[in-house]
């Protein structure tokens, strides 16, 4: 059942497809049974490509390294590196062993990556040697400068002192760390022969993922996924896009993320799509190319990818027909975007999706055969085996079509934050529903609106102002190609509105120009006070944009602080 009942918004999954009953192993276990000599995994940039049999044999002896270094079921082993051909084979490796998986974002510098590895007592990291203006080698011998003297696999550090293991993925020795290849050698017949058994042990209710989640305010909270969150959740996301064992999913977002390592890899795997690797992180022109071929039939992609790829100016040289479905998420989607992916990249069966990293992520999915009406108006229907209600401020349910937090109960609400059983219980009520901080709206047939998040709800002046529904409409003037709207102190209303603009095609625009498109069109307390034009936002490795950074730049420029507020 998917639509309210008693016309309060509360609706249940449908029930009938089966919840699996896999871990995350046996998952790849099955599909290396079904589809053995299929492609699996492609690494474009890194020219790397396995059929699911290959990969196996390369999860089976890093499985085995890793064991060889004395991890064993529960203990924690952190991840640091941008999509590489490690990264996937150490998501499956770590899962045969019950070891849990530490994503640690590629962005991290000193004190996020210390805070990660201590809060969740890593005990192994497996990491690239840089990224960008990353140098991940140089910032571990920062925290670490044991490392200089102590044998590989026996780090006594100060300050990190859970982690013994070190595994670079480079060529060259380093003092105090493994290679990667080094690790991958030591996976001898002896340790192979154990991991059949250890796998047998496994449950699908054990803790097998750790993913950071970052909040306005606050240290990172370290949600903990079980093998049956992010199973099913990867199995029902694919299922909706209708993939098989024919498709080509290309996968540019980051495997650090729920988007890249449950909607991509492990959709993919559920139904034996071959997985797509552009490139290290995410560039336009790179993954149009590699769509173009690898006749990929299947895109990932948060909105400002997808922005980035319509506008590219290369973008008509790419042949991309043979383009299906894929998913749009990770921020509200403007419907003119949606509809140019629909129809300039052939993805006419493109679905959006919504949810968040706690709940393993996706609760809401269109569907391929839902109208184009719903697909570029709505995040869908809730998923198989979920429930979701939508209240008010007093807790209560309210009607449809009314406003209010989206809360989510199922398989796929997450065990809990990692050591914090106090923040955990202010996010998981007593009767099991995950309070999201998302504000949302069911129609009658239980189709979703998301409308922001209840944090970013503006007050101005007594009236409550929805950034998201500012934005969609700002999106419509020709000469606007992104916008980012946001509240900023004000004496006299308590809040102001702020919007940040990145033209079209370095279209001119004035502050006066833009609250003129607005008038009469919206209510006149919706029109943002402050205008500000930029040549692109601040952004999160995810592709989100930053609306701390911008509210901050804005405050310091106008000279503005927290305490001017009435």
């Amino acid at each position: 059942m998917t639509a309210p009942v008693g016309g309060l918004s509360h609706v249940r999954g449908d029930t009938g497809p089966r919840l699996r009953r896999e871990t995350v192993s046996g998952l790849l276990a099955r599909a290396v049974r079904k589809w053995p000599d299929r492609p699996a995994a492609v690494f474009a940039d890194a020219g790397v490509g396995w059929n699911w049999r290959e990969l196996d044999v390369q999860v089976e002896r890093l499985a085995a390294g890793l064991l060889s270094l004395g991890l064993y079921r529960g203990d924690r082993v952190g991840i640091w590196s941008p999509n590489r051909p490690e990264w996937l084979v150490a998501q499956f490796a770590t899962a045969r062993l019950g070891l849990i998986l530490v994503n640690i974002n590629p962005a991290y510098r000193l004190s996020e990556l210390e805070y990660a590895l201590n809060k969740v007592g890593c005990a192994a990291l497996i990491t690239a040697v840089r990224f960008k203006s990353s140098d991940y080698l140089g910032m571990l011998r920062e925290l670490a400068p044991e490392l200089a003297k102590d044998a590989p696999g026996r780090l006594n550090a100060r300050r990190l002192p859970a982690l013994r293991s070190v595994i670079q993925m480079g060529d060259s020795e380093q003092p105090g760390m493994f290679r990667y290849h080094t690790i991958m050698a030591r996976g001898r017949q002896a340790y192979r022969s154990r991991l059949e058994g250890l796998e047998a042990r496994l449950k699908q209710s054990d803790p097998i993922n750790i993913q950071f989640t970052s909040g306005t305010t606050g240290t990172p909270k370290g949600a903990t996924l079980t093998h049956r969150n992010i199973v099913n959740n990867g199995h029902f996301t694919g299922r909706a896009m209708g993939l098989t064992e024919q498709d080509r999913l290309c996968i540019p977002v980051p495997l650090y993320h729920c988007f890249g390592m449950v909607l991509g890899n492990l959709a993919a795997t559920a139904h034996g799509a071959c997985m797509v690797f552009p490139g290290e992180a995410f560039e336009a022109r790179q993954t149009l190319a590699t769509l173009s071929r690898e006749r990929c039939t299947a895109v990932h992609g948060v909105p400002t990818m997808f922005h980035a790829m319509v506008e590219h100016p290369e973008f008509g040289k790419f042949d991309l027909s043979s383009l299906r479905t894929g998913i749009m998420s990770g921020a509200p989607c403007p419907v003119s975007l949606m509809q140019r992916v629909m129809r300039d990249m052939h993805a006419s069966e493109i679905t959006i999706a919504y949810g968040m990293t706690e709940t393993a992520p996706v609760s809401f999915q269109t569907s391929i055969t839902d109208p184009v009406s719903r697909r570029t108006g709505t995040v869908g229907r809730v998923q198989p085996h979920a429930e979701v209600k939508i209240i008010d401020e007093a807790g209560q349910t309210v009607p449809v079509g009314t406003e209010g937090e989206l809360c989510t109960r199922g398989y796929l609400v997450m065990q809990g934050y990692w050591g914090d059983p106090e923040r955990t219980a202010e996010s998981i009520d007593a009767e099991g529903w995950m309070h999201t901080g998302d504000l949302g709206r069911f129609d009658t047939e239980g189709y979703a609106n998301i409308i922001g998040r209840v944090k970013d709800m503006v007050i101005r002046g007594g009236e409550n102002i929805y950034p998201a529904e500012i934005e969609e409409f700002l999106r419509r003037h020709p000469d606007i190609a992104d916008v980012q709207v946001f509240g900023i102190p004000d004496p006299k209303y308590g809040e102001e509105l702020c919007a940040w603009i990145v033209p079209r095609g370095g279209a001119k625009l004035s502050a006066e120009s833009v609250r003129a498109f607005c008038t009469d069109q919206i209510a006149h307390f919706k029109i943002p006070r402050h205008v500000h034009t930029v040549a692109e936002f601040p952004m999160t490795v995810t592709g989100k944009a930053r609306k701390v950074e911008m509210r901050a730049a804005m405050m310091q420029e106008l000279g503005l602080s927290e305490d001017r507020t009435a």
